[in-house]
């Protein structure tokens, strides 16, 4: 898989514009519900890279975030433009030769993005984000990077 993504600098917003990928679920047995399959893995890989994140309260052990009103999950508005192929090798574990059909997205989005949002953070120095990586997480490595000064007096 590989992405492609814009870092806003001043706010720290991740903007995801598109994904490719490449899987190998085997025989294709539906190839409409295999795409859709694939756009939803590619959802839940965005939601574990850039906005879903279980919070507790440090003093009590209370989950904080025990509700979708609480915990963020991906939305229409995160996801990119999707382009798919497949590379369709037979197992021979089974009769018809198919395989699963949605690990591009689940395993291969988190480290695609992450990695492109790093290679963008490059010039700042920055080798690391913890996951997710929200905007106000990317913000403050930026201006840890900078030594707290805005961007024009750190260029």
């Amino acid at each position: 898989m590989i992405a492609e993504v814009e870092v806003d600098p001043d706010t720290g917003t991740i903007k995801v514009d598109r994904l490719c990928a490449v899987d190998d679920p085997g025989t294709i047995v539906n190839p409409l519900t295999l795409e859709g399959q694939l756009h939803g893995s590619v959802a839940q890989g965005l939601g574990e890279t850039l906005v879903e994140e279980v919070v507790y309260e440090r003093a009590s052990g209370q989950l904080m975030s025990g509700s979708f009103i609480d915990y963020a999950m991906p939305r229409a508005d995160i996801m990119p433009t999707i382009e798919s192929d497949f590379a369709c090798l037979p197992t021979k574990n089974n009769l018809l030769g198919t395989k699963g059909g949605s690990e591009a997205g689940n395993v291969g989005a988190p480290a695609a993005v992450i990695n492109a949002v790093l290679d963008a953070l490059a010039p700042w120095g920055i080798a690391d984000v913890p996951l997710p990586a929200k905007p106000e997480r990317v913000w403050r490595a930026l201006r840890d990077a900078t030594g707290g000064k805005p961007r024009a007096e750190s260029d």
